[in-house]
């Protein structure tokens, strides 16, 4: 059975399994929601592994052929545009489509939400470099660090750097295999992840205040993610079929939005872009990491339709055009700067927004913490489909795809 199949026939079990549980059931809810950590964690299991060894070798490939810079270059550029494009699209649909005023909840700030900056800089060179390959699997930024650096280590002198190379290349295999089983058992993992969502998505609705905006994520969100991001991809020469395209995304996109964790899908979506999409290994990885990293547009997105709910919630006078400015300039910035938030992308992002953009509103995430699971799973899935088009895109333009057929696909 192919994996996308299985991840449905999980999701969807899930979801009846979360549906008809008892929602008044405190023990229910708690067992899931530590069944849900664990299977976070299995899905992470091999996400340190595989991306340093395939990131290694796809560095150290790309610097043998002088392609490196040129590939990081023409991603970076993809990011920024598409960032640009998904914010401004958000908040325009938001302003089109307002949302029902959500009313004022009194909700207990429980701690900051922070980006922490400072002890993320400080993470990425350790005092030990080996350090960074025994973290738990959350901040991923100082492994690719360390992995870019070895991967351009390795081209100091072919006499000396032939078996390391020879052994990273065959390690980043089997770790791409032991990688794929767990791919094929994430079917029944994702039935967890599934329910512990529906528990979540039943208790928003009964609260009514959130349905418009729940709504208007979800609908956007389908349409975005399946109907006009694939479009661009007419724009490549030579021509393409977007839908094929969006069909190998699937399983990766079932993944992204029922875990709300971009680590979880990582080892999910190196195999599909491969498998499906007929992406090449050396930019497969470079373009997966960067994105994973830097380019979170779809949560930053997401957090920023959600913080004009807010401010016409909070107060009577609306956006103003220089508010629209100020809400996409601190959104493109802050969709740069997630990659400690790894499973919290789109409500840290919010949380972020709020606080910098001050005003008063320095708390105003807080009436939305009900549905932040929802916020993250919309931003996490647009993430996740950026990524996959975004890649098989600079692949394409970049002589790194090779086209595979649809009864192929897993």
């Amino acid at each position: 059975m192919k994996v996308w199949l299985k991840l449905l026939i999980g999701s969807v079990l899930g979801l009846l399994i979360g549906f008809l549980l008892p929602h008044d059931n405190q023990t229910i809810q708690s067992a899931l929601a530590w069944l849900e950590r664990f299977a976070i964690q299995i899905g992470r299991y091999a996400t340190i592994p595989i991306l340093f060894f395939a990131l290694t070798i796809s560095i150290y490939e790309l610097r043998q052929d002088n392609r490196l810079w040129r590939l990081i270059l023409r991603t970076l550029v993809v990011m920024v545009i598409s960032t640009v494009l998904m914010v401004a699209l958000g908040i325009i649909v938001t302003l089109l489509f307002p949302p029902a005023r959500i009313p004022i909840l009194i909700e207990e700030q429980r701690g900051i939400v922070s980006l922490d900056l400072a002890d993320g800089i400080m993470e990425i060179f350790p005092s030990n470099m080996f350090s960074a390959l025994v973290s738990q699997g959350v901040y991923l930024l100082p492994v690719c660090v360390f992995a870019f650096f070895l991967g351009m280590g390795l081209s100091y002198d072919r006499n000396y750097t032939k078996q390391v190379i020879s052994l990273i290349d065959s390690l980043s295999r089997i770790f791409f295999h032991i990688a794929a089983f767990f791919s094929e058992i994430l079917g029944l993992i994702i039935i967890i992840l599934g329910a512990y969502w529906a528990v979540r998505f039943r208790d928003a609705l009964r609260a009514d205040v959130f349905r418009d905006l729940i709504l208007l994520l979800g609908v956007f969100g389908a349409v975005l993610g399946f109907g006009i991001m694939p479009l661009f991809l007419y724009l490549l020469k030579p021509k393409t079929n977007p839908w094929k395209i969006l069909y190998g995304s699937i399983g990766p996109a079932l993944a992204g939005f029922f875990s709300g964790d971009i680590n979880f899908t990582l080892p999910v979506l190196f195999r599909h872009s491969k498998e499906n999409l007929g992406i090449q290994r050396r930019s497969n990885t470079v373009t997966t990491v960067i994105f994973a990293n830097f380019g979170r547009a779809g949560s930053a997105m997401v957090a920023a339709m959600a913080f004009i709910v807010i401010i016409k919630s909070y107060s009577s006078l609306g956006v103003t055009m220089a508010d629209v400015m100020a809400i996409a300039l601190r959104c493109i910035i802050i969709s740069m700067l997630l990659p400690r938030q790894s499973g919290n992308g789109a409500h840290a992002a919010l949380a972020v927004l709020c606080t910098s953009f001050g005003r008063g509103f320095e708390a105003g995430y807080l009436i939305l913490r009900p549905i932040a699971f929802y916020l993250i799973a919309i931003g996490t899935f647009l993430d996740i489909m950026l990524n996959t088009i975004a890649g098989y895109a600079i692949a394409r333009m970049s002589g790194f795809q090779e086209e595979k057929e649809i009864r192929h696909f897993i």
